[in-house]
């Protein structure tokens, strides 16, 4: 599975991503790309996602999973570059569990997300 992610996965997502499609190998982005991955700049009107193409075309083979999570629009056109190149993406869903807490005498709602699986775009 190759991670187009902001984050590493959880215990729980490996797992998960292990005994669902089989995986054998995470492959993460590169230190320099995941930090533009992780914080795309807001003012840009473009983003620039050649160098994502160009590392997801050198580590990829046909059928392979690619997790894509991020920026909408990187995201939308990633996805897009994956189907092309015979890939499969997909994105991770989440239950949310929601709580209400006091502290120091004040009401506050808190949220825990719980990694529910992994799903197809498009499907």
């Amino acid at each position: 599975m190759i991670l187009l992610f902001s984050h590493k996965l959880s215990e729980i997502q490996e797992n998960v991503a292990k005994q669902n499609f089989e995986i054998e190998e995470f492959v993460y982005l590169p230190q320099e790309l995941q930090n533009i991955w992780s914080n795309f700049d807001a003012d840009l009107e473009k983003l620039d996602l050649e160098p994502f193409k160009k590392f997801l075309t050198s580590v990829a083979k046909s059928g392979d999973l690619v997790l894509i999570q991020g920026d909408f629009g990187a995201c939308f056109t990633m996805v897009q570059f994956a189907l092309e190149c015979d890939l499969v993406p997909v994105y991770a869903t989440t239950k949310r569990e929601v709580f209400k807490v006091v502290e120091n005498g004040q009401t506050v709602k808190k949220s825990i997300f719980k990694h529910r699986r992994f799903r197809r775009y498009g499907v």
